[in-house]
């Protein structure tokens, strides 16, 4: 049977490329021609998936894609109503040079490779979504979800894009103590966490989450691509530093903090932030000083939320222009548990993607490690301000030209494109 279905997708690919010797194309553009600009990211995985080589026009309205023309695909963008253009080789040639030009900032990177994604997800259930599980549910493409027991064992290799789901790294529970021990989901998340540290031989969750940590690592430092959101940002690099130390009050962890542990951090480990300050009151619904959330004041509202795209060169920084591609540049705010991050500890080398300086908050920051890549973006939802536990996810068919869920079908398209040299 599997020998059968591997002939048929050859056969169906074969003739793929056979009618695309034609040479015509599709454009699907990516401005605000577009009816969905979510799902057209899943077009151009789908249209991958049939190892068909596309390309991504960077700074072409909005990060087009340009496809060989096959009425297959024709036929998936109407079902997906997804906006295209059916168009000769003479135009798609034309579209190139002008993109190609030196004197204009656009660009074309191939893209050839499905990135194979997984998400790090707890398998017990929990009073909460996570906006990367929705986009890729909603633009059909496909994930595994996997969590600390498969981390441990080794699967991470076998991927090529990891997300992050709303965790807390430092072992803390997402400091919902104060709220929520109450709750037979919190309680339930504790015991399954406890016991899936003694199961593999460790006596505290905090050095479960560090173990796994430090497996993360290792996938971005060999080639991977790390996305997280919201929790998963700070607590991931506040674990690295907090390696070797205790940081947890005595009712996430069993004893108190260690005397001096809180001033002993470690910020060499860390991804993205440093000389940050560990939030050590258990009633304080945050991790540290690294959030803006509540930590310190902010001075804006719903209403007057916004953070802005830089505009980086294609030519010259392919990169950090992919994972900005937007039919937007200003972008509305959302909060979460981490909301954005204190511009004064990010480090120098990091590439911010998108900030609000005149409050200092860096909201989209990206970097590399090893021979991979991380990003990390502030919020829970993107079309949802203040995503509250219990809230009920958003339904992406009222959103379906989302700038802020844009960003993450960025990045989950960025493992398929063919890195350039670096210019020098």
């Amino acid at each position: 049977m599997l020998n059968h279905y591997r002939l048929s997708f050859f056969i169906f690919s074969f003739f793929i490329l056979l009618n695309t010797s034609s040479a015509a194309y599709l454009l699907i553009p990516m401005d605000n021609a577009q009816k969905n600009h979510l799902k057209a990211y899943g077009i151009a995985y789908w249209v991958l998936q049939h190892d068909i080589e596309i390309s991504w026009l960077l700074n072409y309205r909005g990060g087009s894609y340009l496809i060989p023309y096959h009425e297959s695909f024709e036929k998936e963008c109407r079902l997906r109503n997804v906006t295209f253009q059916v168009i000769a080789d003479v135009q798609a040639n034309a579209i190139i040079a002008e993109i190609v030009d030196p004197d204009v900032n656009m660009d074309e990177m191939k893209m050839h490779k499905v990135p194979r994604i997984a998400v790090y997800s707890p398998k017990n259930k929990l009073p909460w979504d996570d906006a990367v599980t929705l986009v890729l549910t909603y633009a059909e493409i496909p994930y595994d979800i996997i969590y600390d027991d498969e981390v441990l064992d080794g699967v991470l290799p076998t991927y090529d894009w990891l997300h992050l789901h709303h965790e807390d790294f430092t072992g803390q529970y997402g400091k919902f103590w104060t709220r929520y021990r109450h709750f037979p989901w919190y309680q339930e998340d504790v015991r399954v966490q406890e016991e899936t540290a003694a199961r593999r031989g460790f006596t505290k969750v905090s050095e479960l989450k560090l173990a796994v940590a430090k497996k993360i690592r290792e996938f971005t430092a060999g080639g991977g691509y790390l996305f997280a959101m919201c929790s998963a940002t700070d607590s991931y690099d506040v674990a690295l530093a907090a390696d070797g130390l205790d940081i947890c009050e005595v009712m996430f962890d069993g004893d108190p903090i260690r005397t001096g542990d809180t001033e002993r951090l470690n910020y060499h480990n860390c991804f993205a932030f440093t000389d940050f300050k560990v939030v050590t009151n258990p009633q304080q619904y945050e991790i540290s000083d690294i959030d803006v959330t509540e930590y310190r004041p902010r001075s804006v509202t719903q209403s007057n939320d916004y953070f802005t795209l830089f505009e980086f060169s294609a030519k010259w920084d392919p990169i950090p222009t992919m994972l900005t591609q937007n039919h937007e540049k200003v972008i509305r705010g959302f909060m979460g548990q981490t909301t954005a991050f204190n511009k004064k500890l990010v480090k120098t080398q990091v590439v911010v993607l998108g900030d609000n300086p005149s409050i200092n908050e860096d909201r989209y920051i990206h970097g590399t490690f090893g021979n991979g890549f991380w990003t990390f973006y502030g919020g829970h939802d993107p079309e949802d301000y203040q995503h509250l536990v219990g809230d009920p996810p958003t339904e992406l068919d009222m959103y379906p030209n989302s700038p802020g869920y844009r960003l993450i079908l960025n990045n989950v398209l960025f493992p398929a494109a063919k890195k350039k040299k670096q210019k020098t």
